[in-house]
């Protein structure tokens, strides 16, 4: 008699691969015309912590003077390894953006690589990293960290997934110099790494406000942000202008999404 119900395994498989489905579709939204650069690392990084064996994921970008800057994270932590790596110019993104090839970091603890990054990860427990480029044939624009807290570096289909993640979004970001003026695509870069710094304003002001984490904080302003269908730049700066009431975002925007 045939087995009517499908094995676990296949069955969880499965539901990931329809979850890969979904944010590959998601990210192929940079395709269009007027979409936001921010909200695409947001989903980037969010998507990877998502679908791969990590804890946390940041991603780094070459700007128009061609130096790397901290473009999204998926925690507080997450960020402040990769400040370090720029602050230091060593740690295993910065050198697969360099390459423009993957970098697996076992076992940080006993690596003399990176010892002033290791350090730091190690102390917030993270024990594995990989780092995913984001490059088109040889062209690399910037680069994803995957932070594990298992000993265990990720297996070959999540490295796969982490590249495919990476691959859309980098096509879907120089698709827009085909569109436009590889000037153009230099200032919407531009433009959203200076979103960025009203955006950490505007987690300050939540979180002085609230009493609650920066992660919890950046959580909140997604949140009230797509309740309102709202872009995320545009509630970020008025939270950091005073615009809008930092009471208003945290009574109004419920459970983090």
């Amino acid at each position: 008699m045939t087995d009517l119900w499908p094995d676990p395994a296949d069955s969880a498989s499965l539901r990931r691969d329809a979850r890969l489905a979904q944010r590959l579709v998601s990210l192929a939204d940079t395709l269009v015309d007027d979409y936001d650069v921010v909200d695409l690392f947001d989903r980037l990084v969010a998507s990877s912590v998502e679908l791969l064996d990590v804890d946390a994921a940041g991603v780094l970008i070459i700007d128009q003077r061609g130096r790397l800057q901290v473009m999204a994270s998926s925690s507080e932590e997450a960020r402040v390894l990769e400040l370090l790596q720029l602050q230091n110019d060593e740690g295993p993104c910065l050198d697969c953006v360099r390459t423009g090839a993957p970098v697996i970091a076992k076992q940080l603890a006993d690596t003399s690589r990176w010892p002033v990054f290791a350090r730091a990860a190690t102390s917030h427990g993270y024990h594995t990293v990989t780092a995913i480029p984001m490059r088109l044939r040889s062209e690399t624009i910037g680069g994803i960290n995957l932070f594990s807290t298992r000993s265990q570096s990720i297996d070959e289909t999540c490295l796969r997934i982490a590249q495919a993640l990476a691959d859309i979004a980098t096509i879907g970001i120089l698709q827009q110099r085909s569109i436009h003026r590889a000037s153009l695509l230099a200032e919407q870069l531009q433009a959203a790494l200076n979103t960025r710094i009203s955006i950490e304003q505007a987690k300050g002001v939540l979180a002085e406000r609230g009493q609650i984490s920066m992660t919890a904080a950046y959580q909140q302003l997604r949140t009230y942000a797509r309740n309102n269908n709202l872009k995320l730049t545009l509630v970020a700066e008025a939270v950091a202008s005073g615009n809008l009431p930092a009471d208003q975002v945290i009574g109004m925007s419920g459970p983090p999404a």
